[in-house]
C-alpha cells in the first residue's frame, strides 16, 4: 500500500466492525497509513496495517505509548468499552483528535439513565414511560412494574455491557419477581437502573457522522440479535443485517425515517447544550417503530457490528475526507454519498455459539469472495500457514451486495454455504419471508 500523502491514522479494534473501517480508509485517494491496536491479531488487520499491534484496548497506558511512538494525525476508536472509559480525553491531552466523542458525551450509551433522563428534559421524541431506580426497594420496584407498566417491562443495566445488559418481559424475564430481581443486580452491579415500558412494533437503527450540530446520516439498518432461524434463541452480539437500496427498510413509512433522522439531529444539538462541547463521532440511534410513530429504544456512541459490515463497504466518498471534517467540523452532506445498493449481512459464527466455546480453535475455510460480496474477519486466529481457527465468539460476516435485498441475500447465502468448518449461520436474514412477516406485522400494527 502506497502512503502518498504521509496520512497516519491509528485504529483502536476488537472486532469484524474494525476490519470493515480499515478497509473503507484504505479505499481513499489519500492512501494513509493504518496503525492498529486491537485485542487479538485480527487477520483483516493485519493485511491492511503497517503495524498491528496486539494488547488490552482499555490499557490506556499501552494505548498512548504507541500512540506517542507513531504520532498519529488522528484516532479511529471502533468499540464501546474505551470510548465510555473516555480515550478520545487521553488522546486529546496528547494533541491527537478522535472520530469518537469525548467520555461526558459518549454517556449518551455508557449510561442509559443520562439518555432517558436526556430525551426528557429537551422534550426529544416520545420516550416510553421510565424510571430511574438508585436504591435497592424491592416493593417500589415490583409497583412500579405492576402498577404503572401493567407487568410490560424492560430493564436496562446503567453501564456497557457488552450489548447484554438489557432484559425484557416475556423474553428474558417470566414474571415481575424477576424483573425485580434483575433491577436488584443492576443496582448492586453499577449503582442505578432503569426499568421501562416495554414497547410492540420493530426495531430499526440509523447511524450518523457528527460533528457538533453537523449531522449527515447513513443507510437504515436492521439488526437480527437472536442466535436461530426464526428470531429465537438467546440474544448475540448480532446475528446479520440487512440495508435496501433506497437507504431506508421495507417495512418504514417516509415519515418514520424523517422521524429519527430529526431525533438524531435533536440529541446532537442536546449533547452540545447539556455537556458544553460538541459530539464528534458516530450517532447510533436505535428505533423502534410502533403503532403511532417512532420511539427511541436506545442510542449508541459509535458504529455498530454488524451495521458497519453493511453500511462501509456503500460509502463510495473519501472516508478519511470524512473522518477529518467531524475532527475540525467542516463536516457537510456533499462528502458523504452512498451507492444505492442493497446489503445483507450474515454472521459465521461457532455451532456452539453462544452457549458454549466447544469449537474454539478448530480449522474454518472460507471461499473466495467475488467482487459483489465482502469478507470481515472477527473472532477468527490465522496460524503460521495461513490457517484460519476460530475463537469462541462471532467468526466472520460475509456481506452480499446487490440491486435489492434478494439479491443481496442470495450473495450472501451462497458464500456461507461454502464456508467449511464446525460453524453456523441464520439463513433467514434478508429473505423474503422475514422481511415480509415484519411488513406484514407494522400493516396490521397501524391498522393500514
Amino acid at each position: 500500500m502506497l502512503h502518498t500523502l504521509g496520512m497516519r491514522i491509528l485504529l483502536i479494534a476488537s472486532t469484524a466492525r474494525e476490519h470493515a473501517i480499515a478497509d473503507a480508509l484504505s479505499r481513499s485517494p489519500q492512501h494513509p497509513e493504518i496503525i492498529s491496536i486491537c485485542g487479538s491479531e485480527n487477520p483483516g488487520l493485519k493485511r491492511l496495517s503497517s503495524a498491528l499491534h496486539t494488547g488490552n484496548i482499555l490499557d490506556f497506558d499501552f494505548v498512548l505509548q504507541i500512540a506517542k511512538r507513531t504520532k498519529p494525525d488522528f484516532a479511529v476508536i471502533g468499540p464501546d468499552d474505551p470510548i465510555g472509559a473516555g480515550l478520545a480525553d487521553f488522546l486529546k491531552e496528547e494533541n491527537i483528535p478522535s472520530v469518537a466523542p469525548l467520555q461526558a458525551l459518549a454517556r449518551i450509551e455508557s449510561s442509559k439513565a443520562f439518555t432517558r433522563n436526556l430525551l426528557k428534559k429537551y422534550r426529544i421524541g416520545l420516550s416510553p414511560q421510565f424510571k430511574v431506580f438508585t436504591k435497592e426497594e424491592p416493593k417500589e420496584l415490583y409497583n412500579f412494574i405492576d402498577q404503572e407498566l401493567h407487568g410490560a417491562y424492560v430493564v436496562k443495566f446503567d453501564a456497557l455491557k457488552g450489548g447484554k445488559g438489557v432484559k425484557v418481559s416475556g423474553e428474558h424475564l417470566t414474571s415481575i419477581d424477576d424483573g425485580v430481581t434483575y433491577a436488584l443486580e443492576c443496582i448492586r452491579g453499577c449503582g442505578q437502573v432503569v426499568v421501562e415500558e416495554k414497547l410492540t412494533g420493530i426495531e430499526f437503527s440509523l447511524l450518523s457522522f457528527v460533528s457538533g450540530t453537523q449531522v449527515v446520516d447513513m443507510p437504515a439498518v436492521q439488526d437480527h440479535k437472536r442466535a436461530y432461524d426464526g428470531d429465537t434463541g438467546p440474544n448475540t452480539g448480532g446475528m446479520g443485517t440487512y440495508t435496501d437500496a433506497d437507504h431506508s427498510l421495507p417495512f418504514l413509512s417516509a415519515q418514520d425515517l424523517q422521524s429519527a433522522r430529526d431525533i438524531n439531529r435533536a440529541v446532537a444539538a442536546a449533547l452540545l447544550k447539556e455537556c458544553k462541547q460538541p459530539y464528534k463521532g458516530i450517532l447510533y440511534g436505535g428505533f423502534m417503530a410502533v403503532k403511532d410513530g417512532v420511539r427511541v429504544i436506545e442510542f449508541n456512541a459509535r458504529l455498530g457490528d454488524p451495521e458497519a459490515l453493511n453500511i462501509l463497504p456503500l460509502l463510495s466518498s473519501d472516508f478519511v475526507e470524512i473522518c477529518r471534517a467531524i475532527i475540525d467540523g467542516s463536516l457537510e452532506p456533499s462528502l458523504v454519498t452512498f451507492d444505492h445498493k442493497a446489503t445483507v449481512c450474515k454472521y459465521i459464527t461457532p455451532e456452539s455459539y453462544p452457549v458454549s466455546k466447544d469449537q474454539c480453535g478448530k480449522e474454518v475455510t472460507f471461499p473466495k469472495i467475488p467482487g459483489n460480496a465482502r469478507l470481515f474477519y472477527g473472532d477468527v486466529r490465522e496460524d503460521m500457514d495461513g490457517m484460519l481457527h476460530l475463537g469462541g465468539s462471532r467468526t466472520a460476516g460475509i456481506v452480499g451486495i446487490g440491486a435489492s435485498i434478494a439479491e443481496a441475500e442470495s450473495i450472501a447465502q451462497k458464500l456461507c454455504e461454502q464456508v467449511q468448518g464446525p460453524v453456523r449461520f441464520r439463513s433467514d436474514i434478508g429473505t423474503k419471508a422475514l422481511i415480509e412477516k415484519r411488513v406484514e406485522m407494522m400493516r396490521k400494527l397501524r391498522n393500514e
